[in-house]
């Protein structure tokens, strides 16, 4: 009698069946994983984008002088607030003050500089000035919220906590 060598139809439907099996339950476990990275990786940008955005503005208000301060709206499709103006201090070594603009257009924040236009952010959701306090309008409470789309539709929101900024001059 000849050995052959080689496997059973039943041997190679059990192998099927077990390695089929093995990808119906690790195909949503991989699928899961992705989405935990895009939404990880998508919150880690939103945090580095938010917090850039918050020191830009808080460190250029901190220099603005407290009477020139003016809280509106780009145009009328924008929300009341998402746009404040104001003139820093003319510093000792120049003599020259700089008239500031951080403004929401759309998904957009802009900042002016002398009439020159630098985006900040294209994720912008909310943006927010506001004086908290009506008798004290050397406080200055910044408000910002970014949204990014991921996947399926779906999109990330961060809302950077309301940060009230004292005006130093």
């Amino acid at each position: 009698m000849v050995k052959r060598l080689g496997v059973t139809l039943m041997e190679m439907m059990i192998v099927v069946g077990i390695v089929s099996t093995m990808f119906m339950v690790a195909a949503p476990i991989m699928n899961q994983a992705n989405k935990m990275f895009i939404m990880t990786r998508t919150k880690l940008e939103l945090q580095q984008e938010a917090r850039g955005v918050m020191y830009i503005i808080t460190r250029n208000l901190r220099q603005a002088q407290s009477d020139t301060i003016v809280i509106s709206r780009a145009n009328a499709n924008q929300p009341f607030y998402s746009k404040i103006a104001f003139t820093t201090e003319q510093s000792s070594t120049t003599a020259v003050s700089n008239s500031l603009v951080f403004q929401q257009e759309g998904t957009v924040l802009y900042q002016l500089i002398k009439g020159n236009k630098r985006v900040l952010s294209r994720n912008l959701n909310y943006l927010a000035f506001t004086f908290p306090r009506s008798d004290e309008l050397g406080i200055v409470s910044v408000s910002v919220t970014l949204r990014k789309n991921i996947y399926e539709g779906r999109s990330k929101a961060l809302h950077m906590a309301s940060e009230k900024v004292r005006v130093m001059n």
